[in-house]
């Protein structure tokens, strides 16, 4: 389709040809009337002649050949990976050894270079919120707690489908007890995790509640776990769960030095991090592969998350695995 400030729109193209041809003015005087080149009043001529007035429209500028184009086999494995993982350019690019320009220019040719901007459980859009960074690692922790469901022997709903999923749940739960009125319930796992604001270094351990002496628990051994690695942990963000709000846990993080803060009530944008870390999570671990149980799932776990801190690019530090940015504790240098 012409642009808008086009000098020759297809009806303009075909008046000028038919001037030319049907009426035997000269190239250079129509051109002139219409304020075009020779040469292009001599092509549209030359088009109405060999096609007609069907050869007015637009064509496509797209060459007859593209030997530099990306082959048929890697666009289905970068759409496959879009799909399945819900992966940025930069960790496709990491898995497929392709440059992430080549992966972004295939995710926007198959319409698929932006996922839906809506919060997976409230369906609601999500405001765009100015990134920020604390300067060194430390500075910032940030806590929460993510659920999933227990998988029951031979595996769930997800990849089994809803009959043979609830048959499995229905076995499992007679064998472990657990039925109660009628309906098995195999339980949840809860997900304690911690996240370093400026490196983006991920801590997780899966525990059977989400009390305030399990939180505390996780805590310090997430801080001497930090420690190993350097960090001295200052200031902790939680949201405003229970466990965070009880005084134990004020009284756990004034024994370990830390500052605890909590974010606004109704606002997970300000722990949005931690939240995006539970999609990853989610998506990399949790529903990433079939498991025939919940032991199975919970054995992957710290292999995952050794992938996510030392191999797996992260596209908001620069495309780096987050165990590279440890390089900028302080005192590192000393």
């Amino acid at each position: 389709m012409s642009h808008a400030n086009a000098a020759l729109t297809p009806r303009a193209r075909l008046r000028l040809a038919r001037l030319i041809v049907d009426q035997g003015w000269t190239y250079a005087t129509a051109a002139k009337m219409f304020m075009v080149a020779a040469k292009t009043a001599r092509k549209w001529a030359e088009r109405y002649r060999a096609e007609g007035p069907a050869g007015m429209a637009d064509r496509s500028s797209r060459p007859r050949r593209s030997p530099a184009k990306t082959l048929p086999g890697v666009v289905r494995r970068i759409v496959r990976l879009r799909w399945r993982h819900r992966l940025g350019p930069v960790q496709i690019a990491g898995r497929l050894g392709v440059p992430a320009s080549t992966v972004h220019a295939v995710l926007v040719r198959c319409r698929i270079n932006r996922l839906s901007r809506i919060d997976r459980v409230t369906g609601e859009p999500l405001r765009n919120q100015r990134r920020y960074e604390h300067p060194h690692p430390g500075a910032l922790l940030h806590v929460d707690v993510t659920k999933f469901g227990n998988i029951p022997d031979g595996g769930g709903w997800r990849y089994l489908g809803k009959q043979q999923g609830d048959k499995n749940k229905a076995v499992t739960a007679l064998r472990t007890g657990r039925t109660a009125k009628g309906h098995p319930n195999i339980g949840t796992a809860f997900v304690h995790t911690v996240i370093d604001d400026h490196s983006r270094l991920a801590y997780a351990e899966i525990c059977t509640d989400e009390r305030a002496a399990t939180a505390i628990g996780v805590l310090q051994r997430a801080v001497a776990w930090f420690a190993d690695h350097g960090v001295t942990v200052e200031r902790v963000l939680s949201d405003n769960g229970s466990c965070y709000r009880s005084y134990a846990w004020h009284d756990a993080c004034t024994e370990l030095g830390i500052i605890p803060k909590r974010t606004r009530p109704y606002r997970p944008q300000t722990n949005g991090k931690i939240e995006r870390f539970h999609r990853t999570l989610a998506d990399g671990w949790a529903y990433a592969r079939f498991y025939e149980a919940t032991d199975q799932r919970n054995a992957a776990l710290p292999r995952w998350l050794h992938f996510y801190n030392h191999h797996r690019p992260h596209s908001s530090i620069g495309g780096q695995p987050p165990i590279t940015r440890l390089t900028n504790v302080p005192g590192h240098h000393i």
